[in-house]
């Protein structure tokens, strides 16, 4: 048995895959993306696993890729906060976090809607706030893809505080007063219909490691959703994050750090990096690879062979290729950053691209992985883990079956759930009401 290490608790997230390569399609244990009974599934399995919450991520409109849809994208996916509500039926205990944008919704709407799934679920619903200023996306809406980066962030931000005020416009009594909020993107007031939830407010997590992302995250997220590739790494970003928390009067524990985590188990060591190479080459097709390529570089580069070297073209910056991903910010620096890890390794394009896009993985026997997981989390790495698994909707079993009772023998995860709403699972504290 390993020895027990109580210390610092481990919070832990299960991610259902969304819009991006991390799903091996061609496994035959990969089912709907699209079906009630796969969100089921890996919902029902993180409760096993006494997870905190299930998060689902979502997009607006279909990606296009040389004016088709992209071949990663799924068609059909039901609206996340939807799901979310049909999962509340079914399950007791796990938070239910969906993605939902403060660029193409309105406050007093979306709060409203939230309101209703933390209502319906007892205390367990989350928002992941994000934001676009992709014009390609806003023709699905009225107001466009207008907003410039920094602008979105603003209007985010004000989003954020006018829901919250739609939410404490009922006093922890029940009782019902008028809003009114008068800024520099909304002007609404009225009276808010549903009361306080049972948690306050839903826990509002943030997706971003930008700095304009770290502040917004510092000055009012519950949860930094995030990625590192390294323990040293994960440690700076972790200090600067807490860090700025300070100037909005927050303490350290008041927003966790939950960086997006993929797992591969073995029962050698050797199994399991074989395993995940295989995984990885399996995520990357050829195809996958050039597409990955034409997102740098902005040009079809289909006449390219994914075994061999890099294109030695420059990018175009000013390519329309892709539409509905977000842009590379400097397609130049990333090519010369491709070129040279290309050259000195020797590695063909589809190589490059599984590289330099893997997420940051834990791969290993399954102490190994609990040993790693502990220590990224005792180091100040993390508060946690979102697990991100590569098949749907079987991909947790594993971890909940093999490494979740590790961690529990080493005192630092939970055996039980001690609390009904998700902010008493994160241990965070409940928002206090306006008399």
């Amino acid at each position: 048995m390993t020895e027990r290490t109580t210390g610092k608790q481990i919070h832990l997230a299960a991610h259902f895959p969304g819009v991006n390569s991390t799903t091996v399609w061609t496994d035959p244990r990969s089912r709907s993306h699209i079906d009630f009974s796969s969100f089921q599934h890996l919902a029902r399995t993180a409760e096993r696993g006494l997870f905190d919450f299930f998060f689902l991520a979502e997009g607006l409109r279909l990606r296009e890729h040389k004016g088709r849809i992209h071949d990663l994208d799924v068609v059909g996916r039901p609206e996340a906060l939807t799901v979310l509500t049909a999962l509340a039926a079914v399950t007791e205990r796990l938070g239910l976090a969906g993605t939902v944008n403060a660029t193409f919704n309105e406050p007093y709407e979306l709060a409203r809607r939230l309101a209703s799934l933390d209502h319906l679920s007892a205390g367990r619903a989350a928002w992941n706030v994000v934001t676009t200023s992709d014009a390609f996306t806003g023709e699905n809406f009225r107001r466009g893809g207008y907003l410039d980066r920094a602008e979105r962030y603003t209007r985010a931000a004000e989003f954020l505080a006018t829901a919250r005020e739609l939410w404490d416009s009922w006093t922890p009594d029940g009782r019902q007063r008028p809003f009114a909020h008068h800024g520099q993107h909304f002007t609404i007031e009225g009276e808010f219909t549903v009361p306080r939830s049972p948690q306050g407010h839903p826990v509002v997590i943030q997706a971003g490691d930008s700095p304009e992302g770290r502040e917004f995250a510092a000055s009012a997220a519950d949860i930094i959703f995030t990625r590192h590739g390294t323990l040293e790494a994960g440690r700076e970003f972790y200090a600067d994050v807490k860090r700025r928390l300070a100037a909005y009067g927050r303490e350290p524990d008041d927003l966790l750090i939950m960086p997006g985590v993929s797992y591969v188990l073995g029962d050698t060591a050797a199994e399991a990096q074989e395993k995940a190479a295989e995984i990885r080459r399996r995520q990357v097709s050829p195809q996958n690879a050039i597409l990955a390529l034409e997102q740098v570089w902005g040009v079809d580069l289909s006449a390219y062979d994914p075994d061999g070297p890099l294109p030695d073209i420059d990018p175009d910056p000013a390519s329309d290729l892709v539409q509905g991903r977000v842009k590379i910010k400097d397609p130049f620096a990333v090519a010369a950053k491709w070129r040279a890890l290309s050259e000195a390794k020797g590695l063909s394009i589809r190589q490059t691209v599984i590289e330099t896009t893997a997420r940051q993985s834990f791969i290993g026997t399954p102490d190994a992985v609990a040993a790693d997981l502990t220590e990224f989390v005792a180091r100040d790495a993390a508060d946690g883990f979102i697990l991100v698994p590569h098949l749907t909707p079987g991909g947790l079993d594993d971890f909940v079956d093999r490494v979740v009772p590790l961690l529990q023998e080493r005192g630092v995860y939970r055996t039980e759930y001690r609390g009904a709403t998700l902010r008493s699972h994160l241990g965070l504290r409940e928002p206090v009401g306006k008399d």
